[in-house]
């Protein structure tokens, strides 16, 4: 007699479960999340840095600068097929990133332990369909996300020079 074979619960609804798989990404990018985000090593430690922390040190250039490299990793995500939902994450991911990065001294510090590109990079990685899979309507998100993401730098940098203008007029009608 023949033993039949119990259906697994996610097969009984039609479903597969899905393993993380990793899809190969292009050299070219990994260096560039690795150059931003892993490229100088503290001695003694296996604790990690990168161009974008030491970039961050300048005030609103180095965050701004190094935001639109994580922009071309952003948009790289489109060209892996990841889901507009990933892509909400890796922006947000960017957006915190230069937010948090911006706030003298607290950004700094937070610059050298938030690894964004990397985080980044991860999540194309384990989320993309494979290489050439994105669609007009993925581009189009990707636009509007990093649309929104440089109306923040733009208007972080219009503040910044409202604050300085408004010191020195502040300081010039004092003496």
């Amino acid at each position: 007699m023949q033993e039949l074979e119990h259906p697994k619960p996610h097969q009984l609804f039609g479903s597969s479960r899905r393993h993380p798989s990793q899809i190969e990404i292009e050299e070219g990018l990994d260096n560039l999340s690795h150059y931003l985000d892993g490229l100088f090593r503290v001695p003694g430690t296996g604790w990690r840095f990168g161009l974008d922390a030491v970039i961050g040190l300048i005030p609103n250039v180095g965050d701004t600068l190094t935001s639109f490299a994580s922009f071309y990793i952003l948009f790289a995500g489109v060209r892996y097929g990841v889901p507009k939902i990933t892509l909400l994450r890796m922006a947000f991911n960017i957006g915190l990133d230069y937010v948090v990065g911006m706030v003298p001294f607290i950004g700094d510090a937070f610059d050298f332990v938030w690894r964004a590109n990397k985080q980044n990079m991860d999540l194309i990685r384990t989320r993309a369909a494979g290489h050439g899979e994105g669609t007009t309507s993925d581009y189009l998100f990707v636009f509007g996300l990093i649309g929104i993401l440089i109306l923040i730098l733009l208007s972080s940098i219009f503040f910044s020079f409202y604050v300085l203008g408004w010191l020195i007029w502040v300081i010039s009608s004092s003496l």
